[in-house]
């Protein structure tokens, strides 16, 4: 339900708003208020006229995030669709918002000649998730590609930092508490062959073949072990095709969770933790979960 806005914002601000919609998964409870920011300096203004220690949850394609069915207190700040600006600055150097799909960014490197971004067409989010996890597909990471980042802070300030001045590890980035990702400028060097159209072709083919891209997923759910896959481990484990009431372990890809038809945000969960503990007691490995659980839960 949209609601009357302050004199100083321009966006589009929502009370008691279904996240099952934004959402990858389509499940999730009510945000408490979610804000769709007319731009960066917009996002600013309405950062500055909320209460001090209003929580604030960031939401870009909805992927790679289950949102527990009792929702989100506090606002969500919607970046699809609204922080999209994608500017190619000078050979070699573009600018991303936080809100711009990753693909987006591999269109516009590969039109642009450019080479080491298709992998960004693989994933199916946005930049800022891109940046807050380190998220990567066919063999690239994004953090790879950052040579800068702009952020803003609980207090609508924005502060530019180096990438050297953040510690990147597999989907592990050191973001300060209080700190958000709006922006990024990457450095994606000029492509020789002039095949980067042919790559992003091949490689969301491959995609399309190898996960449940027809159903609603969160993208991959668990971490990759090191020299392993968590798929294989599942697989191994006996636990592919098992089903929770309407979520169920893909049987294209074990690694997905898809939601076969009208699932809770709490059967993915419980099916997610029936997973890890099948693994360790199969395999002896603790598997580690990619997506991010936010919100509150029903309480029975």
């Amino acid at each position: 339900m949209a609601m009357n806005q302050s004199s100083q914002i321009q966006g589009k601000l929502f009370s008691n708003e279904p996240l099952a919609r934004y959402t990858s998964w389509r499940v999730g409870g009510n945000a408490e208020r979610l804000y769709k920011p007319l731009s960066v300096e917009d996002l600013q203004s309405y950062i500055q006229q909320i209460p001090e220690g209003e929580s604030l949850t960031w939401l870009g394609l909805g992927s790679n995030v289950l949102i527990r069915d009792g929702g989100i207190k506090g606002t969500v700040i919607y970046t699809r669709g609204c922080l999209n600006q994608l500017n190619y600055l000078s050979e070699e150097n573009v600018y991303a918002e936080a809100g711009v799909p990753c693909a987006h960014v591999a269109k516009l490197a590969a039109e642009k000649g450019l080479a080491g971004a298709e992998f960004l067409a693989g994933i199916p989010g946005t930049m800022g998730g891109a940046l807050a996890m380190n998220a990567g597909a066919f063999g690239g990471e994004t953090w790879n590609l950052v040579d800068k980042v702009v952020l803003i802070n609980a207090v609508g300030d924005l502060i530019t930092r180096s990438a050297d001045e953040f510690e990147i590890a597999y989907r592990s980035v050191s973001l300060k508490e209080g700190e958000w990702f709006v922006g990024c400028y990457l450095h994606i060097p000029v492509e020789e062959n002039g095949k980067g159209r042919e790559k992003i072709k091949e490689l969301l083919a491959k995609r399309a073949k190898t996960q449940p891209t027809n159903l609603p997923s969160g993208g991959s759910v668990f971490k990759n072990p090191e020299s392993d896959h968590a798929a294989r481990l599942i697989e191994a484990s006996g636990l592919k095709g098992l089903r929770l009431g309407g979520a169920q372990v893909s049987e294209k890809h074990a690694n997905f969770i898809v939601n076969i038809g009208k699932a809770s945000a709490a059967d993915i969960e419980a099916l997610i933790e029936r997973v890890k503990a099948g693994v360790l007691e199969q395999q002896g490995v603790m598997l580690e979960t990619e997506v991010r659980v936010i919100g509150e839960g029903l309480s029975r």
